[in-house]
C-alpha cells in the first residue's frame, strides 16, 4: 500500500466493545394476577425449559475474590453498595438490608453475532461476551444487557455498528425494502457456528400488520428469540412473563474503542461517536456547526484528554443515549482488562449506566401506571372507583420503596465516576422526571385523602340528621322514664306484635332519614340561620319531597 493510500485509510479500532442496554416493562401473562415482586421466580419455575440461569455474584468463596471485584465494590457509596450487592450473611444482615434486590440471569447458548451492516460491507463476526437479564425486586422493569466485541475494525465500520445494531425494530423502510437505519442482517450463532436466530427487518408487512392490529410496535425476530421464554405483550404465543417496550426503539449503549493514536481522530469523528450517528467523512460534522458549537462542553469529559500530552490520552463521550470511552491501545492502563479502564468500563461504568437507565425506565413506568389508572376510572361505577383507589395506593407504596431503595442523586465519591454519573443523568433528565412523577403520585394520593375526608364528612352529616330525628322521638316517648301505654299485662304475642309495629316504621324512618339526609341537613342549617324568614326555612324543608 502506498503512503498516500495509508494516509487516506481510516483509523483502525484495535479493540471494539459494545454493550447494549434494553429496558423493558414486564407483566404476568394473566393481567388480573396481583402484582408480582419477584418475576425471576417464574423463570426458575420453568426449569430446563428456560435458557436463562441465575448468575452467582463474586461474593462466594473468599479465595476467588479478585482485586477487580474489590475495586468495583469500593467505587460506590455505601447505600449504592447495599443496592448492588446486598449485605453479608453475618449477624447484622439479619435485620439490615439483606440480599441485593437485583437478580441477574444469563444465557450461555449464544457465542457469536454475525452482522451485515450494509450492502458494501462484508459480514462482521462479533464475539458475544455476555447476554444477561437484570431483574429488580418489586419493580416491573427488566434490562437486557448484550456485550460483544471485535478487533481491528475500520472506524467507519465501527461507527455503523454503533449506529445500527441496537435497533428493536425499523423506523422506516428504504426503497429496496431493507429496514431503514438497521443492519441488513443479524444472526445469533452457537459455539458450533449454527445459526440460532436471524433478524427480519426487511419484513415490512409483519411490522405494519402488527401495529395496525395492536397499536403497538413489534420487535425484530432475533431480539424476540433472545428474550424467550419471555414473549411480547401482544404476541399469540404462550408465556408466563410478557414484556413491552417502555422507551424509544434505539437501545442505550456503552462503547469502548482503542486506537493506535486517538489524537488522529477529528472533531467530526468524535461528534459521530458521541452522538451515535452514521459514518461520514472525517473532515465534516454530522450536524451543523451552530448545532455543535458547544459540543465539547456538553458531550465530552476531558479531564484525562490532551492530544499534546501522551499521558492524557483517554476521552469520555456521553449524550445520555450513549456512553463512549476512547483511548490508546498501547496504553496498558487503558487496555488492561483486569485493572485498567477496559475492566472499569465493563464493570464500574457499566453499573453506573445501568443505574441511570434503570432510574429513567422506572420513572417512565410509574408515569404509565398513573395514566392507565386514571384512564380506567369511571366515577359512576363503584367497582371502578374501588379499583382506582387500590391501584393508586399500590403505586404510591411502590414509589416510596423505589425512592428509598433505588433512587440516588450520587453513586460515588470518586471524582470520575461521580462526574460521569452526573453528566449521564443530566442528559437523561432523570431528576426532572423524578420531580414530575413524584408530584403526580402525591397529587393522586392527596385526591384519595380528600375524597376519604369528604366521604367521612357526608357520613357524619347523615348520622347527625338521624340522631336529631331520633332525639325528638326519644324525648317524646321516654320523658321522665314513663311509658305512654301500659301493656305489661298483655300476652307475649301481643307484645311481640307491638314491638314489630313500632320497630318496622322506626327502621323505615331511619332509612328515609338517611336517604334524605342531604336535604334535611340543609334544612337544619337554614333553621339555625337567623337571617332567613320562616317561609324561607319552610321552603328548604319542602325540598325534601321535591324531585
Amino acid at each position: 500500500m502506498s503512503d498516500a493510500n495509508k494516509n487516506n485509510a481510516p483509523p483502525l479500532v484495535r479493540h471494539f466493545r459494545q454493550i447494549l442496554l434494553w429496558p423493558l416493562q414486564v407483566m404476568h401473562a394473566r393481567v388480573r394476577e396481583p402484582h408480582i415482586s419477584k418475576y425471576w421466580e417464574l423463570l426458575d419455575a420453568m426449569g430446563e425449559q428456560s435458557p436463562w440461569r441465575e448468575v452467582e455474584d463474586e461474593f462466594g468463596d473468599p479465595d476467588d475474590f479478585q482485586e477487580r471485584h474489590y475495586k468495583e465494590f469500593i467505587t460506590f457509596l455505601p447505600y449504592v453498595q447495599r443496592f448492588l450487592y446486598g449485605e453479608g450473611t453475618g449477624r447484622e444482615a439479619q435485620t439490615g438490608y439483606g440480599k441485593s434486590p437485583i437478580r441477574v440471569y444469563r444465557r450461555r447458548d449464544i457465542a457469536k453475532m454475525r452482522a451485515v451492516l450494509d450492502e458494501q460491507s462484508p459480514p462482521v463476526v462479533f464475539e458475544v461476551a455476555h447476554v444477561d437479564l437484570y431483574f429488580f425486586y418489586d419493580i416491573d422493569i427488566i434490562i437486557l444487557a448484550v456485550e460483544f466485541y471485535a478487533n481491528d475494525l475500520p472506524l467507519p465500520l465501527a461507527q455503523e455498528a454503533l449506529f445500527k445494531l441496537g435497533r428493536a425494530y425499523p423506523a422506516f423502510w428504504e426503497a429496496g425494502g431493507q429496514g431503514g437505519q438497521c443492519p441488513r442482517r443479524v444472526e445469533w450463532l452457537a459455539a458450533t457456528g449454527e445459526t440460532l436466530a436471524a433478524s427480519d427487518y426487511e419484513n415490512r408487512r409483519k411490522y405494519l400488520n402488527f401495529v395496525c392490529q395492536h397499536r403497538s410496535p413489534n420487535v425484530a425476530a432475533h431480539w424476540d428469540y433472545l428474550l424467550q421464554p419471555l414473549v411480547l405483550y401482544h404476541s399469540d404465543r404462550e408465556g408466563m412473563i410478557r414484556f413491552r417496550q417502555i422507551e424509544y426503539h434505539r437501545m442505550p449503549l456503552l462503547a469502548y474503542l482503542s486506537f493506535d493514536d486517538p489524537s488522529a481522530l477529528t472533531r467530526g469523528d468524535f461528534a459521530r461517536l458521541a452522538l451515535i450517528t452514521r459514518s461520514g467523512p472525517s473532515d465534516t460534522l454530522p450536524y451543523s456547526e451552530q448545532e455543535l458549537i458547544d459540543f465539547e462542553q456538553r458531550y465530552c469529559y476531558d479531564k484525562f484528554w490532551n492530544p499534546t500530552n501522551p499521558a492524557l490520552g483517554s476521552r469520555y463521550l456521553c449524550c445520555g443515549h450513549a456512553f463512549v470511552m476512547i483511548g490508546k491501545a498501547g496504553d496498558r492502563f487503558f487496555a488492561d482488562a483486569d485493572t485498567g479502564l477496559l475492566g472499569q468500563f465493563r464493570h464500574q461504568y457499566f453499573l453506573v449506566n445501568l443505574i441511570a437507565h434503570f432510574h429513567k425506565a422506572t420513572l417512565m413506568l410509574f408515569s404509565e401506571w398513573l395514566v392507565t389508572a386514571i384512564s380506567q376510572l369511571d366515577i359512576r361505577d363503584v367497582d371502578s372507583v374501588k379499583t382506582f383507589k387500590r391501584e393508586i395506593r399500590r403505586i404510591f407504596e411502590t414509589f416510596l420503596r423505589f425512592t428509598h431503595r433505588y433512587w440516588f442523586h450520587e453513586v460515588s465519591n470518586q471524582a470520575q465516576a461521580k462526574d460521569l454519573f452526573r453528566m449521564l443523568t443530566g442528559h437523561l433528565e432523570t431528576d426532572r422526571i423524578y420531580r414530575d412523577v413524584s408530584e403526580a403520585v402525591k397529587e393522586m394520593n392527596q385526591y384519595l385523602d380528600s375524597d376519604g375526608l369528604r366521604r367521612q364528612a357526608n357520613t357524619v352529616v347523615r348520622l347527625t340528621v338521624v340522631t336529631t330525628l331520633g332525639l325528638i322521638a326519644t324525648v317524646s316517648t321516654g320523658f321522665l322514664g314513663m311509658n305512654i301505654f301500659d301493656e305489661t299485662g298483655q300476652p307475649g304475642w301481643v307484645k311481640a306484635l307491638i314491638l314489630a309495629v313500632v320497630l318496622i316504621p322506626s327502621i323505615l324512618l331511619v332509612f328515609y332519614g338517611v336517604a334524605k339526609s342531604k336535604v334535611l341537613s340543609d334544612f337544619l342549617e337554614a333553621l339555625a340561620d337567623e337571617r332567613l324568614t320562616l317561609r324561607d326555612k319552610l321552603g328548604v324543608l319542602f325540598k325534601v319531597w321535591r324531585k
